[in-house]
């Protein structure tokens, strides 16, 4: 039997509007950006915010990941609020996109910034940044231990240096003392390269510095790692000197030391974006993680390898946040209301 001319047509209509409708469909979750999207580095050039930018930046552009360009932009004023404020005032603009720290959380806090994470878009972490215990090669300490021993004798003499004030390398310097009872003066440098020239010229006695920003200094034999500030040991265990690896360093909780430190490593976008822009990144972020620039990036630097989206990477960030505040509020840097 063949269907009339009425019933022909409106078979006809239905299966157009159903093409339209698939098309439409496809059009909306095939989102992608149609200018240059740029990476908002609320830092100074050469830090380690920088240097992953650059690296994710290189590995998209070698790779094909994107159409458009990747453009770079530091903006370090205020301790990075500058920064995260630019992308905050971004709203609903997919072609801009944080490269966050710990300092979403910190800053904020210890500033008084009206600023919460929450303003933006998560897009997705990519890595975590550990943090070690660094003295002087020429000094007697080979553990956490000896080297607390010394400082509690000497409360307020031994100088910590770190990056910044009320940051990471401050917030686990006041976790040190909390837990291991001891006081440091704080000297804080503008970033973790001037920290580690100041302790290999002993004008301070340790710093927190993360692994990227000590290595040249260990593998010439001018530093020492006591400890790494983590719930387990490197992965690591390429020799970086010639007896040891990321992963020859103990724990700070294996030394009875009970302080455990992560920085994330993540991406976030203004408030407001389509959630199919959100997808378009965390899909980008998941191929970014798999190239081979990446994964030697992180083997490099040492850091630990830790991809999270969507609202696993939300759950995340409001334990990570609740556990800031309350080290800081521990410690007294708590922007006065």
């Amino acid at each position: 039997m063949h269907a009339n001319p009425p019933v022909r047509a409106a078979l006809g209509l239905t299966v157009a509007m159903s093409l339209m409708m698939s098309l439409a469909g496809a059009a909306h979750a095939d989102w992608a950006p149609t200018k240059a999207i740029e990476f908002v580095v609320p830092f100074s050039p050469g830090g380690a915010s920088d240097q992953m930018a650059r690296v994710i930046q290189a590995a998209i552009t070698k790779h094909e990941l994107v159409k458009v360009p990747i453009v770079i932009q530091n903006k370090a004023g205020a301790s990075g609020a500058e920064g995260i404020l630019d992308v905050k005032s971004a709203a609903k603009d997919p072609h801009k996109i944080l490269v966050a720290s710990t300092g979403i959380f910190t800053v904020p806090m210890a500033t008084g910034l009206p600023f919460n994470w929450k303003d933006l878009t998560p897009v997705g972490m990519v890595a975590q940044d550990e943090f070690v215990l660094w003295v002087n090669s020429s000094t007697p300490y080979k553990t956490s231990n000896e080297y607390l021993a010394e400082v509690k004798k000497n409360p307020g003499k031994l100088k910590m240096g770190g990056t910044s004030s009320k940051r990471e390398d401050q917030v686990i310097t006041a976790e040190i003392e909390q837990k291991g009872g001891v006081k440091f003066t704080y000297i804080p440098y503008k970033g973790g390269g001037e920290a580690s020239t100041q302790l290999v010229g002993k004008h301070i006695d340790s710093n927190t510095n993360n692994p990227s920003e000590s290595i040249a200094q260990w593998r010439a034999g001018q530093v020492r790692a006591l400890c790494l500030f983590s719930d387990k040991r490197s992965g690591y265990t390429t020799k970086v000197t010639e007896s040891q690896s990321w992963a020859d360093i103990p724990t700070c909780k294996e030394q009875g030391l009970d302080v455990s430190y992560n920085m994330l490593r993540g991406f976030f976008l203004p408030g407001g974006v389509a959630p199919d822009q959100a997808k378009f990144y965390e899909n980008l972020l998941s191929k970014v993680v798999e190239t081979p620039e990446f994964k030697e990036y992180l083997e490099k630097n040492a850091l630990r390898p830790d991809f999270m989206v969507g609202q696993k990477f939300v759950d995340f960030l409001k334990t990570d946040e609740s556990r800031h505040a309350d080290i800081m509020k521990s410690a007294g840097f708590m922007a006065k209301k």
